[in-house]
């Protein structure tokens, strides 16, 4: 009979560190670079509220799979 393959469960933190990392070095780019001067509220969601809401979501899911 097939095995089934175990899922790795740390699969989604590395997805979304990915998603993060992504949007930072974006942002960035179009700061510091481009010249693109976006508003303080969308400062703050990229860099503060979307990390912080994507490490709550991941913990809870890490947490509910044991």
């Amino acid at each position: 009979m097939a095995e089934i393959a175990r899922r790795n469960p740390l699969l989604p933190w590395y997805i979304g560190i990915v998603i993060i990392l992504t949007a930072f070095i974006y942002f960035g780019y179009q700061k510091f670079y481009v010249g693109c001067a976006a508003p303080a509220a969308v400062e703050f969601i990229v860099l503060l509220v979307i990390p912080v809401v994507y490490l709550a979501l991941m913990y809870l899911t890490f947490v509910s799979q044991k």
